[in-house]
């Protein structure tokens, strides 16, 4: 009888497999977004919903539930045990199941390390330019003329340092000639969007006689730069391009600083441009952040929800400025649940946050956003007032006007009681209209959440990530940092997080199959099929996020028996130390 196949040889056959070539083969795919879907052939549909996706090497459909890796497909599709599972993928592959262990080859962990290496060669270069910046605001020789434009838009040293701004003169190769030192470190300057590449291969500064305004991203790490122009130059903005470690659609200027002013954030006002995020926190509103010249994106969206539970745009009331809040409105729609809010502030004609608040003040400024337009408001006043609502024609276009936008809200309060509010639009007639509304917007939602099978918690949504990512373990100061958390799912976690960390470059569809034939593979299989719509660049900040939000809550717990106990019967002195230290970790 032949032997155990060892977990190595499995290991690398998944990681050698490709999900998408193998089913292909089998079921023709066509591609659908970034996945590639069939009519699913373990049951009889019309439609496709067996969906394929190459990232996660992973298969499910979302009509009879089946789902798995490569060796689960060859398994359902070719009635296979798995034994003979594997034997087919390696065949497949022209690979040789062997009793043994192999060695892994160091050149794909050698290419890893490379990657993580060049990245942490960027922050620091990013950072030094940062502070060489900031340097030339007390040293240029034309510093005055940046130090009397900042004093001019009232700002304090104090607000100019916590924001780390800075400035560069008007030469080609001011910054440069301090960082240009060989050859390759030109080229990093160029991928990073701080040089361009000039005539006869020689760069030059991309940002010239420009304050500069460096953008941090959550781990407060300078991943690009803002330049606002001195004078009447053009562009008055010039934002750093898109490279390796920056992306805008995903970042938001002003986060990281307003995290630092505010341990318990309770809402964030969304602004048009950094001078904007840096004179509201000069003037006491240490909340506001800019989407980076963007419009607000789902992933922008995205990180201000969790974050926060009320976000305020605080647009310009033109045309440009309401069509800016209507898109961040779309967009933010499938996020709305009950709890949560969008709000909108659109500022008079000529003014903008920077000189509404230093005109009005801290106080009549919030007053302002604590008047915001809610949502519904808003959508409701946007599309009837393209409606003629006193005709039964125009009542009728009224419902396929909002049907698209109320399809998209996820069931709560706030959709109930739009769908209500349209309803009562109808006259005498509303109780009808009104069961009507609720039934077309409750099989539309009905049709769309057949796909949320299982519901993203936190713990769930870490798992996730890490299924799909699990190089972000390396991320961790140490990955038994969850070891002492005694809550649902973390033994999970803390099994996976180990095994990412014996083997570097183990991937999802490896780590659930160290699972197979234990209860742990169902749960990782349903988890796995979570659509959580969160970018790769963003995995490894959403990861530290909600591992930290793990620790707080430790913590809190923790303080919270040592208070039992020390009303109740006492403290030891190990104790009392103990609590001590908890309560300073809080601070």
């Amino acid at each position: 009888m032949a032997g155990m196949i060892p977990r190595q040889f499995i290991d690398d056959l998944l990681a050698r497999a490709d999900i998408v070539e193998l089913i292909d083969s089998r079921v023709p795919l066509k591609k659908a977004g970034k996945n590639y879907q069939a009519c699913c052939p373990f049951h009889t549909e019309k439609s496709p919903s067996f969906s394929v996706s190459q990232d996660k090497q992973f298969y499910h459909c979302f009509g009879c539930g089946e789902h798995g890796n490569a060796i689960s497909f060859l398994m359902e599709f070719e009635r296979l045990e798995f034994p003979d599972a594997v034997e087919e993928l390696a065949s497949h592959y022209n690979m040789e199941v062997p009793r043994e262990q192999s060695n892994r080859s160091p050149a794909q962990q050698k290419q890893d390390q490379k990657a993580y290496s060049q990245k942490q060669d960027d922050y620091e270069l990013m950072a030094q330019i940062s502070r060489f910046f900031q340097q030339q605001l007390k040293v240029a020789s034309d510093k005055d003329v940046a130090i009397d434009y900042l004093k001019g838009r009232g700002l304090s040293g104090a607000i100019v340092k916590r924001f780390g701004i800075g400035y560069i003169s008007d030469a080609w190769d001011g910054m440069m000639k301090v960082f240009g030192r060989s050859g390759q470190i030109n080229q990093q300057l160029v991928d990073l969007g701080m040089a361009i590449q000039g005539d006869k291969n020689k760069p030059y500064d991309r940002f010239r006689g420009r304050i500069q305004f460096p953008i941090r991203d959550k781990r407060g790490r300078v991943i690009g730069f803002g330049g606002r122009v001195l004078g009447d130059g053009t562009p008055k903005y010039l934002n750093s391009p898109e490279t390796r470690i920056y992306h805008k659609g995903q970042e938001l200027y002003g986060l990281y600083e307003a995290k630092q002013a505010n341990k318990q954030l309770t809402r964030l006002v969304v602004v048009e441009g950094y001078m904007d995020v840096v004179a509201l926190a000069q003037h006491g509103v240490d909340y506001a952040v800019a989407s980076l010249g963007t419009a607000t994106t789902p992933e922008q969206l995205q990180t201000l929800f969790r974050t926060v539970k009320e976000v305020i745009c605080c647009y310009d009331g033109d045309r440009a400025g309401r069509d800016a809040a209507w898109r961040a409105m779309d967009n933010a729609l499938p996020m709305i649940q009950d709890g949560y809010s969008l709000k909108f502030v659109f500022l008079p004609d000529g003014q903008d946050p920077d000189s509404m608040i230093r005109e009005q003040g801290q106080a009549a400024f919030e007053t302002i956003l604590d008047n915001a337009t809610p949502l519904s408001q808003f959508l409701f006043e946007h599309l009837l007032t393209q409606i003629d609502m006193s005709s039964p024609e125009g009542k009728g276009a009224a419902v396929g006007a909002f049907q698209p936008y109320l399809a998209k809200l996820p069931e709560s309060n706030l959709k109930d009681a739009m769908v209500t509010k349209l309803a009562n639009q109808f006259g005498a007639s509303n109780e009808i209209q009104l069961k009507k509304l609720h039934k077309n917007f409750a099989n539309t939602t009905e049709s769309t959440t057949k796909t949320k099978r299982t519901k993203i918690t936190p713990i769930r949504l870490a798992i996730a990530l890490l299924l799909e990512h699990p190089h972000i373990v390396e991320i961790l100061p140490d990955p038994a940092i969850l070891s002492e958390l005694n809550m649902p799912g973390i033994p999970l976690l803390n099994t996976l997080l180990a095994l990412c960390k014996q083997n570097p470059k183990v991937n999802g569809a490896q780590l659930i199959e160290h699972f197979r034939g234990q209860e742990a593979e169902k749960q990782l299989n349903k988890i796995m099929c979570i659509e959580h719509h969160i970018e790769a660049a963003n995995a490894e900040n959403t990861f530290l996020d909600i591992i930290e939000s793990f620790l707080n809550k430790f913590l809190e717990n923790r303080c919270n028996e040592l208070f039992e106990k020390q009303r109740t019967v006492g403290l030891t002195n190990t104790e009392i130390g103990e609590l001590h230290g908890l309560l300073s970790e809080q601070k």
